[in-house]
């Protein structure tokens, strides 16, 4: 089976109905452009102050997940809202949670961000995810008509083992919404997406944020999809847009049966 799919970048900033207004003209062009599956970057509805995000964090269902729900049901899409800062009753934290809705506009998956990102840059850039964000707990995969699917958010890319978990659950495609840092996505975005797609045999789509807004630090943009030989079939190197390429699940089936690793794997 093959089927077109769909990344988003955008630069998302602190005025929500913008935000959403830039990704909604990216989806629709997506859809268009015949996309099937559209999946829209992490924290795509509002970047900020880290002071301001329990403040700008809502519930789920909520008047972001419920715009994006009825939009892929006008498309007649699949759509990954990236993520969205989700409220959590009663703390001042809030989870990064990513939404996948079908073509009926029903929530298929809903994926809260494990890895927290907590970091000081020799560039300067001090980033304390867990200050304001909860660690989600469960690796998510759902199964779809256009494949099974495996839900991460960003960070998680350093961790080889929730893929694997991914794997063994069967995903062929594995989706890593970001808002990855200009410095460290020079270095390793590349590499470390093309590496999650070779050693699990699965498509990586990767819709990054690019470039910095005034409350937040810069992106690296290099939105990707990557096919399971580890060659990117489609790539945005900066500024807003979308880019297409095709997920085609018999040439996927066929690297898994020509070099079985996956059924060679053995713990020590």
């Amino acid at each position: 089976m093959k089927f077109v799919a769909a990344a988003v970048q955008m630069l998302a900033g602190n005025d929500k109905q913008a935000n959403l207004q830039e990704a909604t003209r990216w989806i629709r062009d997506a859809a268009v452009k015949g996309a099937r599956l559209v999946a829209l970057p992490e924290v795509f509805i509002w970047r900020g102050s880290k002071k301001l995000e329990r403040q700008f964090a809502e519930a789920i269902p909520g008047p972001s997940s419920n715009a994006l729900s009825n939009l892929a049901r006008e498309l007649g899409i699949y759509l990954l809202a990236g993520s969205i800062l989700e409220e959590i009753l009663d703390s001042e934290r809030a989870y990064n949670t990513s939404l996948l809705f079908d073509p009926a506009g029903k929530q298929i998956a809903c994926y809260r961000k494990i890895h927290l990102f907590d970091v000081d840059l020799p560039n300067g850039v001090s980033l304390r995810e867990s200050q304001t964000r909860a660690h989600g707990q469960l690796p998510i995969v759902v199964r779809t008509e256009l494949g099974t699917m495996g839900l991460t958010v960003c960070y998680d890319v350093r961790f080889p083992e929730l893929y694997r978990r991914l794997a063994e659950q069967d995903a062929q495609l594995m989706f890593v919404p970001s808002a990855f840092t200009a410095y460290t996505g020079e270095a390793h975005w590349e590499t470390l997406l093309r590496a999650r797609a070779i050693e699990n045999q699965a498509y990586i789509i990767a819709p990054d944020q690019f470039g910095r807004t005034e409350n937040s630090f810069e992106t690296h943009g290099h939105s990707m999809i990557i096919d399971p030989w580890g060659r990117i079939i489609a790539e945005l190197p900066e500024g807003p847009g979308v880019i297409t390429a095709t997920i085609d699940l018999d040439y996927l089936a066929k690297i898994r049966a020509e070099l079985p690793a996956l059924s060679h794997r053995r713990l020590i």
